[in-house]
């Protein structure tokens, strides 16, 4: 299955949509299988008795520890063959253990199904990434980008909306079979209707050794100055953005009163359809600043993330139902504006070669400390401040979390020292 490189590669605007489509459609597939538990979880957390240190390993660092992982030695692959095939057959793996979620009657094998899910969906991101650098130029990347990142906001709307009301009227585990079982149709699309693009360079021969492959890419991506920034930057913002969604429906549910269905809708149309505006607009944005000025694409998160902090804050520590929402729906809107400017600058920064693997590796920083620690560490706070605040432990949990996002602005600031001239450097590198 390997993929050749076209010295020539000609892509109709027809292909090139398509093929962006089925790519946002199973990164959507993917973001409601990997957080319909956060919809589900205090109704997880009633039956199976678990405290919210557990819940937090369930909504994170048991699908983030082999997400993450694996990702990396995946992503050597997809640098060498067929990316389409290893999207296909990942999402049709991942589409299955969620659904397998549903059967699971112990707190032990819902963590292995979700381990599961981890696994799976590993293989998507990456080769999704380097599929997307090869069919649009500089230009438009960011653009491209953020429609892709939209699969995001896509998937929490459909995980919040489908998840609670399936949870209030049929059960949890029944959210896990409905949910989990059409991504295997995205996989069958994926394989039979997507055409692999042509490679910006020749595909190399597969490393004699891994781990020096992987610690050479780390290397590359650490020397260059404003591409380190950007992971740590990425790294941190991640950790509270994870932290605060994954926990968004419990904190509705348990300390705003409302039920399985109304906060599944609410949080649909907030962090789906708002969220989901926020993003695009944020890719659109930046690419249009950086016409002027090419440190705007990390200065505008910067400014933005420094921004929503208060409202963050003053979200978590209102009692009212109305003006949570209010607050909660800026902070979805501006939330997500980081995603397409980081992913985008690390492929265009990265030589076309290292680029499956470079996102990789920015996924593997991200989702370990993000994905897995974020939602992890705010179970711990809340139970730990739940020894003192009963039920608003939660509120304070969160509000440590978000509070880290300062630490995410210095390091997106400092990316733009830099970032000009290394992006010279990077277009000269890719055109020898």
């Amino acid at each position: 299955m390997s993929a050749q490189a076209d010295s020539s590669p000609v892509i109709s605007n027809k292909t090139r949509n398509y093929t962006l489509a089925m790519l946002v459609a199973i990164y959507a597939s993917s973001h409601v299988d990997r957080q319909i538990v956060s919809i589900l979880a205090e109704s997880i957390k009633l039956e199976l008795m678990l405290s919210d240190t557990q819940l937090g390993f369930l909504i994170g660092l048991s699908f983030a520890i082999f997400y993450a992982t694996l990702g990396i030695p995946i992503a050597i692959l997809a640098d060498r063959y067929s990316r389409r095939n290893i999207i296909a057959i990942s999402v049709i793996v991942w589409s299955g253990m969620t659904a397998l979620c549903g059967l699971a009657g112990s707190y032990l094998q819902l963590a292995l199904a979700r381990i599961g899910v981890g696994i799976g969906e590993a293989g998507s991101s990456p080769p999704s990434h380097s599929m997307i650098s090869d069919l649009y130029p500089p230009e438009k990347r960011a653009t491209a980008m953020g429609i892709y990142a939209a699969g995001i906001n896509i998937g929490v709307l459909l995980g919040f909306l489908v998840g609670g009301w399936i949870d209030e009227w049929y059960g949890w585990r029944i959210a896990f079979f409905v949910v989990g079982l059409p991504g295997v149709i995205l996989g069958l699309l994926m394989f039979f209707t997507v055409k692999e693009p042509a490679r910006m360079q020749a595909p190399k021969p597969m490393p004699e050794n891994i781990f020096a492959e992987v610690w050479d890419t780390f290397k590359i991506m650490m020397a260059i100055p404003s591409l380190r920034h950007i992971v740590i930057g990425t790294t941190l913002v991640v950790f509270v953005g994870y932290g605060a969604l994954y926990w968004n429906g419990v904190y509705f549910r348990r300390i705003l009163g409302l039920s399985a269905g109304e906060t599944g809708t609410l949080l649909a149309l907030i962090g789906g359809a708002i969220g989901g505006i926020g993003t695009l607009s944020g890719g659109w944005l930046a690419d249009r600043l950086a016409q002027r000025d090419k440190r705007m694409y990390v200065w505008l998160t910067a400014g933005v993330k420094l921004a929503i902090l208060p409202i963050a804050i003053w979200y978590y520590l209102t009692t009212d139902l109305l003006t949570a929402i209010i607050l909660t729906s800026i902070t979805s809107f501006f939330g997500g504006f980081y995603l397409s400017v980081s992913f985008a600058l690390n492929q265009s920064l990265l030589p076309p070669a290292r680029r499956a693997l470079g996102s990789a590796l920015l996924l593997f920083c991200i989702n370990i400390v993000g994905l897995g620690f974020g939602p992890q560490l705010v179970g711990i706070l809340s139970d730990y401040f739940s020894a003192d605040y009963g039920l608003d432990g939660l509120r304070y949990a969160l509000i440590a979390v978000v509070s880290l996002n300062l630490w995410g602005c210095f390091h997106y600031f400092w990316a733009g020292r830099n970032l000009r001239e290394d992006l010279k450097i990077a277009e000269a590198t890719s055109a020898l």
